[in-house]
Formats: structure tokens, C-alpha cells, sequence
């Protein structure tokens, strides 16, 4: 599945990433906690990674690559299930703040 998103804040990224994931394992967002963790390139932040654990050892994660404007999705058997473009998304630079 590939989509196109207009995602300008790291909140609306974060929704987005959570609502994308909890679908594909069916899993309910407002009890799934959502995990992430800045990903840096020679010591800079350039995206993040997130994750959500589910009942029965699910974990299904997501990458935002910031320099490439888009949000890669794996299921818990480490397959990719989608692809999120963003037409606006946040500036990778400000995780650092």
C-alpha cells in the first residue's frame, strides 16, 4: 500500500504511524503504546524508528526516513506492508531539540 500524506508535525506523524500499524495487526491505538527512537547519520538526526508491541509477541515497526520524505511499514515477520510518501512532513533537524 502506498499513500501520499501532508504530515508538517511530528504529532500528526506520529498518529499517522500508530493508525497505520495498529490496522495492519489489528491491534486497538488507544491501548497500543507507541515507541520510538531518533535515527541519526554521522551524528545527526535524519528520522525515526517506531514501534508497537501487541499481545502475543507482535511487533510491527516503521521508519521515517526525513531526507526522503517517506515512512516505511514491516509487519512482525519483518515484511514490508506499506509505504507512506509525505508531500509535507516535519524537519528532521528539530528532533535534535
Amino acid at each position: 500500500m502506498d499513500t501520499v500524506a501532508c504530515l508538517p508535525t511530528l504529532d500528526g506523524l506520529r498518529a499517522h504511524v500508530l493508525k497505520v500499524l495498529c490496522d495492519h495487526e489489528r491491534l486497538d491505538p488507544s491501548q497500543t503504546p507507541l515507541h520510538e527512537a531518533v535515527v541519526t547519520r554521522s551524528r545527526r538526526p535524519c528520522g525515526l524508528f517506531f514501534q508497537v508491541h501487541g499481545p502475543r509477541l507482535v511487533k510491527a515497526y516503521a521508519v521515517w526516513a526525513g531526507e526522503e520524505d517517506r515512512v516505511l511499514f514491516y509487519d512482525s515477520t519483518g515484511q514490508r506492508f506499506a509505504q507512506t510518501r509525505l508531500s509535507d512532513g516535519p524537519d528532521p533537524l528539530r528532533l535534535a531539540s
